[in-house]
């Protein structure tokens, strides 16, 4: 993977997390583009637009793309989706470095 950017599609970074074999995608949710259904993310980033008090869950591919996301009231309600979908992922948080 490469190294989180400071921003994604415009939005901060807050925190990130990398899926490894060692976190397991749950099989929970499908995420689609379209008609096509999406495989596992090579990780996830946790970001906010400026002004927005909105926390987005991005599914990104291995150069921090993203491939889709979802939309959290709070922080703990994007770590929680995480979670629920990719067992293990709650102990990979990683907080992003400031500018």
């Amino acid at each position: 993977m490469n190294q989180a950017p400071i921003e994604i599609d415009g939005a901060r970074l807050i925190c990130f997390a990398e899926i490894t074999d060692a976190i397991g995608p749950t099989a929970k949710t499908t995420h689609s583009r379209g008609a096509e259904i999406l495989g596992p993310a090579r990780g996830l980033a946790i970001c906010q637009f400026a002004g927005d008090s909105q926390f987005h869950l991005f599914y990104c591919d291995e150069d921090w793309t993203v491939l889709t996301d979802t939309c959290h009231m709070t922080l703990d309600e994007a770590k929680d989706q995480a979670q629920f979908e990719y067992d293990g992922i709650s102990k990979c948080w990683r907080w992003a470095q400031a500018a």
